[in-house]
């Protein structure tokens, strides 16, 4: 199955006084399952204090159209990243719940 998004967006300390985002942009389009997760756990660099949040666009958790994981600091920059998959429309509610859950969100 492919047409899996995955997004990122970077915050900094300078942008968050905006209520912006230094940096956004997409990592994939049309992407197998494997990759997109593959990718939207991974992080730009290992220097970051972990994964802070898994959540959904919605709650409680029905039919999500995107899953979105927030990463702590960047030890060296003071960044945030997170990266968000988004799901094809053509994905049954019960399949976006199931993939969810998968990557962690409640």
């Amino acid at each position: 199955m492919t047409g899996f998004t995955v997004s990122y967006d970077i915050v900094t300390e300078e942008s968050a006084e905006y209520g912006d985002t230094a940096e956004n942009g997409i990592l994939g389009r049309d992407l197998t399952l494997r990759d997109a997760i593959e990718l939207v756990t991974s992080t730009r660099t290992s220097r970051v204090g972990g994964v802070q949040s898994i959540e959904c666009d919605e709650s409680p958790m029905r039919a999500p159209r995107w899953v979105t994981i927030n990463n702590g600091i960047e030890y060296e920059s003071g960044a945030y990243e997170s990266r968000s998959l988004h799901f094809p429309p053509r994905l049954t509610a019960a399949s976006r719940r199931r993939i969810a859950r998968l990557i962690g969100a409640r």
